[in-house]
């Protein structure tokens, strides 16, 4: 078990997998989707309307510390609260081409969720002379600002470059257009320009707009400025290995119970993780509907919930249900989050295939997928050997990161198992390996969806999910925006990427049928909103929040 606590903890997606707008304006981030093989998404899906009731009391603001040797407590009902980022990670998105889309808005679209569209028009030179007038008003003609704006050609967004001697209501006063999320633009550029100073500046102001209780812009833009923070002070490795989280009512670290309490309500009220168990289950069942004999090796077990649905599942298979045999690789934050070791996961598989008359047997492998190789996975011969790896490969660094291309080695390494079907689930996203203000704006686009679709399902002062939020989604953030190199363990890669770096390891895609997706669809219908969505295209199936994609599940096979 030692091994399985030395490594990296897995992504926001991963480690939930343990359980079970306004008008929108040319220099808004949600614009900006960062899409490969300079092909934008198609255009035309429309949204479904949402409407809150407004809340009856303020958001309180809050800022992050970034220093991991600070303690102290968060009290929700002051508004200078300081809080931590956990040291547990959950939502678990090469050198590419890529457009940079303007998202047109959606009517019916009321959170801002980035919607397909064409390119940016350049508008630089107007943006440029509003910004100069506004530091004149602000500063006065004789600030000494030669040049007080800069432009980046490439994507169309305009950034302001000294905002020393200002307040927020001053600028907005000012420039009405101006707004959180393009004031975290303006920040990420000062420090992609290393201009430390107009960075510093831009995290005053923006710290006292964000709120872990305000709308989703606010609440991710508090982790957003924390990433920033934590890459200006080079801090964000230490963050994102050590970095202790403090509970509304307590300093200590989050327990295994509270931890896995935390996952629970994020699985319960977003169907991502859902998503990942039922498709990946029903192609397997698919595809071994008659062999007597099924292995399946599970790259990132967690809890096992998974195969618990599967075991029922296959007990009612007509002429009597298969032999299964099921392989768990562990890591460091699923110890955290049982307890305890994979013998707590087996323990509990064994007693569901008891209770439903299917032999059973369970191998541990407690090490990270990088340690994985063949004799750890126990594989026997007259097995049908099923492979699953959910929002886990993106952990693998590849051959940007490390001549041992981990990544890569391991598909290899499944290749050489010969199996049967292998089933893939990760986000849809492109940070691996673009550069600092792209990814950021990638980042910002794709989580911004994800605190809309939180938003729908909880009051925006819900204690548990801003608890949720703090533990399982905000250290992922930081990993992205403030780590580089080795150091940054969140790379996603985009679904067509996926599949040209599993075709030149010898897989095929194995086209998801029909029955798949209506599983899928039902689980969504039945339990999830209705801005979810769900589409089977180029044989893979993608879920999306309105009309941004959040995740793809693909199965392949060898032949």
């Amino acid at each position: 078990m030692q091994t399985s606590q030395e490594h990296h903890s897995t992504s926001s997606l991963n480690g939930l997998y343990h359980q079970p707008l306004q008008e929108i304006d040319p220099y808004c981030v949600q614009h900006f989707q960062i899409i490969e093989n300079n092909v934008c998404p198609d255009t035309g899906s429309q949204g479904t309307t949402v409407s809150f009731q407004p809340y009856p009391e303020q958001p309180q603001f809050f800022t992050l510390d970034s220093s991991p040797a600070t303690v102290g407590y968060v009290d929700y009902n002051s508004p200078s609260a300081t809080s931590f980022l956990s040291n547990r990670s959950p939502f678990s998105p090469q050198v590419s081409q890529s457009c940079l889309s303007d998202q047109h808005h959606s009517p019916d679209n009321t959170y801002g969720s980035p919607a397909s569209g064409s390119s940016v028009a350049d508008n630089g030179n107007e943006f440029k002379h509003k910004l100069r007038e506004i530091e004149i008003s602000l500063l006065g003609s004789e600030s000494g600002i030669v040049d007080s704006c800069h432009y980046c050609p490439n994507s169309g967004i305009h950034k302001a470059t000294s905002v020393s001697g200002c307040d927020w209501t001053q600028l907005v006063q000012v420039d009405p257009s101006l707004d959180l999320r393009k004031g975290l633009i303006y920040c990420a550029d000062a420090i992609s320009r290393d201009d430390m100073t107009t960075a510093v500046d831009w995290m005053e102001l923006l710290g006292k707009q964000v709120s872990v209780s305000g709308d989703p812009i606010q609440r991710l833009g508090a982790y957003m400025l924390e990433g920033l923070r934590a890459r200006l002070e080079r801090s964000g490795s230490s963050i994102y290995k050590a970095l202790k989280c403090v509970e509304p009512t307590s300093s200590v670290e989050p327990t295994s119970s509270e931890l896995k309490s935390y996952m629970t309500i994020l699985y319960q009220i977003c169907p991502y993780w859902q998503f990942a168990y039922k498709s990946s289950n029903a192609v397997i069942e698919e595809v071994m509907a008659n062999e007597p004999i099924i292995h399946i090796i599970d790259f990132q077990i967690a809890q096992g919930t998974q195969w618990e649905h599967l075991i029922h599942s296959l007990a009612r298979r007509p002429g009597g249900p298969p032999v299964v045999r099921i392989t768990g690789v562990d890591d460091s934050q699923s110890f955290h989050a049982r307890g305890g070791g994979l013998h707590i996961v087996g323990q509990r598989l064994t007693k569901c295939a008891e209770s439903c008359r299917v032999p059973f047997e369970f191998h541990n492998a407690a090490m990270s997928g990088c340690e994985v190789e063949r004799q750890n996975l126990s594989v026997q011969p007259g097995e049908a050997l099923a492979v699953n790896f959910p929002y886990v490969l993106h952990h693998m660094p590849d051959e940007s990161v490390s001549t041992q291309n981990h990544r890569d080695r391991l598909l290899r390494l499944v290749k050489s198992l010969s199996p049967k079907v292998v089933t893939i689930v990760e986000q849809e996203s492109n940070t691996n390996t673009s550069p600092f203000f792209t990814r950021f704006l990638e980042t910002l686009d794709y989580y911004t969806a994800m605190f809309e679709s939180i938003d729908v399902a909880r009051p925006r002062n819900d204690k548990q999910r801003i608890s949720a939020e703090q533990h399982c989604v905000a250290r992922d953030i930081v990993n992205m925006i403030a780590c580089e190199n080795a150091e940054r363990v969140e790379r996603h890669e985009l679904l067509g990427k996926w599949i040209r770096r599993l075709s030149m390891a010898g897989f095929t895609l194995y086209p998801l049928s029909t029955s798949v997706t209506n599983t899928v669809n039902d689980l969504l219908k039945q339990q999830f909103h209705a801005n979810y969505r769900l589409e089977r295209r180029d044989g893979a199936l993608y879920l999306s929040w309105l009309d941004r994609k959040m995740a793809t599940s693909s199965a392949w096979r060898f032949e």
